[in-house]
């Protein structure tokens, strides 16, 4: 009778076995499908991922492991929704067209693109119009956009000059980067402009070298999950 009864222990209970059915039809999706888009195989994986950590969580905690799987996979759904195989083309586009020009072109931790251009490309001291150089960056950045993808510029300075100077003429930057977006046929509204002036620098201040990478813009998208 005691091994029965440690053979019924073992056994995973109703809620177990839903949280790893969710997980395992979750993994399923991801790698079993050859049609799915990257989006939505990154939609599944998020999902199996979430669900097997929920149950995990929900066991060890004495909640519903069952419950958890079906949190945890919809928090994973929306985790692995956010980066699409659209973002990757368009980072990947970026890359090239900013080659050897000095133009960062990153995925960020929370699944954004952003383009970080520095004053030898955006803008000289002092000056808010936009270099020649900057213009074929900002043409492919508006190409082919997605109309799911939300486009946020931030302006920065470097040192020179006070607070009143510097403030106005970071956003003004920023600014310049939306007007030039939208007369190439990005809609101005779905567009964030912010000037953070001399308050976030990157490098010191104390150089020459230094202030002109502080004077810069950056560029960030953000494709909404759906």
């Amino acid at each position: 009778m005691k091994n029965t009864a440690s053979q019924f222990r073992s056994c995973p209970s109703r809620a177990q076995r839903a949280a790893l059915a969710v997980a395992a039809a979750a993994a399923l999706l991801a790698t079993g499908c050859e049609s799915m888009s990257e989006r939505q195989r990154g939609t599944a994986q998020g999902a199996g991922v979430g669900a097997v950590a929920g149950a995990v969580i929900g066991n060890a905690s004495g909640n519903n492991a069952g419950r958890g799987a079906v949190i945890g996979g919809a928090i994973g759904a929306v985790a692995g929704n956010l980066w699409s195989k659209r973002m990757e083309d368009k980072r990947q586009a970026m890359a090239k067209a900013t080659e050897g020009t000095g133009i960062a072109v990153d995925r960020t931790a929370d699944n954004k693109l952003k383009v970080n251009v520095p004053s030898d490309v955006s803008f000289d001291t002092g000056r808010a119009d936009i270099k020649p150089q900057m213009r074929p960056v900002l043409d492919e950045l508006g190409r082919n956009l997605d109309p799911n993808v939300g486009i946020t510029i931030v302006g920065h300075t470097d040192s020179t000059g006070s607070d009143a100077i510097n403030e106005p003429l970071s956003r003004e930057r920023a600014s310049a980067v939306r007007d030039y977006l939208s007369a190439r046929g990005v809609a101005a509204g779905r567009v964030v402009v912010q000037g953070r002036g001399a308050r976030e620098p990157v490098a010191s201040n104390t150089s020459d070298s230094g202030r002109a990478q502080n004077r810069r813009v950056e560029i960030f998208l953000s494709e909404a999950a759906s």
